[in-house]
């Protein structure tokens, strides 16, 4: 049975970007096999984050995972910080993972940039902890988008390392789980760039918390370009933001991108952007009220929290104790 492990960190709203690319395939995925959805918040502090507002945003993500349709009685959702096997077997792996390699990773070189002799070591050995959340449930399959699967990889390889050194096949090796269709939805201000929530403007994404107006206003202002729009994919080519709208479009009706592009083929972005502002609208808003009612009431957050909580530690905690048995920790 598959064991599927994915997470999302609690920093800002979650955006359009992070609802088509990931949370509603996590949807699908609960009839798929055993589904644990983690609050990645010991991820979160590896950059400058707000502390006193870690815990409201915690809730405000469990809050949004449940109103996208993850079903806290099917799957396991929980905080990362409360289930202290991530840490104590990230610690474990850290001493068999190569510097080298942490060195190069490709997401610490762009965030680290010139600074890396000053930057925290928490961002150096991020993917050691990321390879603690997968391996502490021994999870089978991952879902990642293209910035994660080089840390995946190294899951992979520090799992290898482990095994050939005290017991082959204690750790599974985790299959990336590579879905189709708006995986990657970009900046409404720059089609080149993925959209995000550390991104300095709020008008270069949709968050899940907009209101109707603010969505329109946001897709109204969206960078375009002068040309109508094409009648295939081959007229979408050196043109990154109409191959975005487009995308979003075709993600939000549940339809290909070959049926939206023939549905606006040779009719101008002033006709297609309020079609794509209705539809997301549309789509969005039952979202957004669900959120809002749940956030109403904390205590059942809690008690959801809680829950996946004791149910994550149940696991981690026993694949911990096995590990440091393994490795020949007096007990």
């Amino acid at each position: 049975m598959k064991r599927i492990l994915s997470g999302i960190q609690p920093t800002s709203h979650m955006h359009l970007g992070n609802y088509l690319g990931a949370v509603r395939n996590w949807v699908k995925m609960q009839e798929e096999g055993e589904c644990l959805y983690m609050i990645a918040d010991l991820h979160a502090i590896t950059a400058p984050y707000d502390a006193a507002g870690l815990a409201a945003a915690t809730r405000e993500m469990v809050a949004t995972l449940v109103a996208a349709g993850i079903n806290p009685d099917k799957s396991v959702i929980f905080a990362q910080s409360q289930v202290p096997g991530h840490s104590e077997l990230m610690w474990l792996l850290a001493s068999m993972t190569q510097m080298g390699k942490l060195q190069r990773m490709t997401q610490f070189k762009d965030k680290a940039g010139k600074n890396a002799e000053r930057v925290g070591l928490g961002l150096l050995a991020y993917p050691v902890l990321m390879a603690a959340d997968i391996l502490v449930y021994k999870a089978t399959h991952v879902p990642v988008g293209d910035d994660q699967k080089q840390h995946l990889e190294l899951s992979r390889e520090i799992a290898g390392t482990f095994n050939h050194k005290y017991k082959e096949g204690f750790f599974p090796l985790p299959e990336p789980v590579i879905v189709g269709g708006a995986t990657r939805v970009m900046s409404l201000r720059d089609g080149k760039e993925k959209m995000s929530k550390s991104a300095e403007s709020d008008m270069t994404r949709i968050n899940l918390v907009d209101d109707a107006d603010t969505i329109a206003n946001k897709i109204k202002k969206a960078k375009s370009d002068q040309d109508v729009l094409p009648d295939s994919k081959d007229g979408l080519e050196n043109r990154p933001e109409a191959a975005n709208l487009l995308t979003i479009y075709a993600a939000l009706a549940g339809e290909t991108l070959d049926k939206t592009i023939a549905q606006f083929a040779g009719k101008q972005f002033s006709e297609f952007k309020p079609a794509l502002a209705d539809l997301s609208v549309a789509k969005l808003s039952p979202l957004t009220k669900r959120m809002g009612e749940l956030l109403k009431d904390t205590a059942e957050i809690d008690r959801i929290l809680r829950k996946g909580n004791e149910k994550a530690d149940a696991i981690a905690s026993k694949v911990v104790a096995e590990t440091r048995d393994l490795m020949g920790f007096w007990k």
